[in-house]
């Protein structure tokens, strides 16, 4: 029998691999290791790869094993989804893991400017409603500059056709560089021998049961120039998100 949520989150409140400050608890406190996560944590000088909402972290784990001259953080507000990275990075000794429980809209107040060399948004919720949450918009990319380095880059992998369009859209309008974009991942000939391809996601596999194509793109953020929101109308997902009853009646979504 699994473990229920109140031992998983009694485990990481002891484990040395994960930090939890949820948004109720950092009004007015400043993380004490923004700006010194490599030598207060790490131990070592390599670059820090960040994941937005890792969920079960098994992607954060995975990056880790196939770089381990990169550090990795995996980001997630729920705990009982986060316990499973942890634990096994804490089991297989990994050194280059680190776990941490917050919400994403205040990311930028645990990395100090320049700290962050590259970013992992998989498979985010693709806030067909709600331009402001979705994690490639402009709000969230002008707090990912607080903390990425100048051209950093932003990796990401979806399900969503929404949010591959929209993101495509924004990257075009703001002449973002985009480094390699693809719509159809797994079936890419220019992509067939690449070791990240190895790394599938517990929501992945069942995003693929369904028959969908995974999709990603990877693209540079400067910090120079004012971002803006592409206006264009986007034609809404068809499938309904996992585990979610309803969706918007709206068809199309700017």
């Amino acid at each position: 029998m699994s473990k229920g949520k109140l031992e998983k989150f009694a485990d990481l409140d002891r484990y040395d691999n994960v930090f939890q400050h949820p948004y109720s608890t950092m009004k007015d406190v400043v993380f004490d290791m923004r700006g010194h996560w490599r030598e207060q944590y790490f131990h070592n000088p390599n670059p820090i790869v960040v994941e937005l909402g890792c969920g079960k972290g098994e992607y954060t784990v995975e990056l880790a094993k196939l770089y381990p001259d990169f550090n990795f953080i995996g980001v997630d507000i729920k705990g009982a989804r986060l316990w499973t990275g942890a634990t096994q990075a804490l089991k297989e000794g990994m050194k280059n893991v680190a776990f941490l429980r917050t919400n994403i809209e205040i990311i930028d107040r645990f990395f100090a400017a320049g700290e962050v060399q590259e970013l992992w948004l998989t498979f985010s919720d693709p806030q067909m409603k709600n331009p402001r949450k979705r994690l490639t918009s402009t709000f969230f990319l002008e707090r990912y500059r607080h903390f990425l380095t100048d051209g950093a880059t932003i990796h990401l992998k979806t399900d969503s056709n929404f949010l591959f369009t929209y993101t495509t859209l924004l990257a075009e309008r703001n002449h973002l560089p985009v480094l390699f974009r693809t719509e159809d991942l797994y079936h890419d000939p220019n992509i067939k021998d690449d070791p990240i391809l190895s790394i599938q996601t517990y929501y992945e596999r069942m995003w693929m049961d369904r028959g969908l194509n995974i999709r990603y793109m990877k693209f540079r953020l400067p910090h120079d120039g004012q971002l803006e929101e592409p206006e264009v109308e986007i034609e809404l997902d068809e499938y309904r998100s996992y585990r979610r009853d309803k969706r918007s009646s709206k068809e199309r979504a700017f």
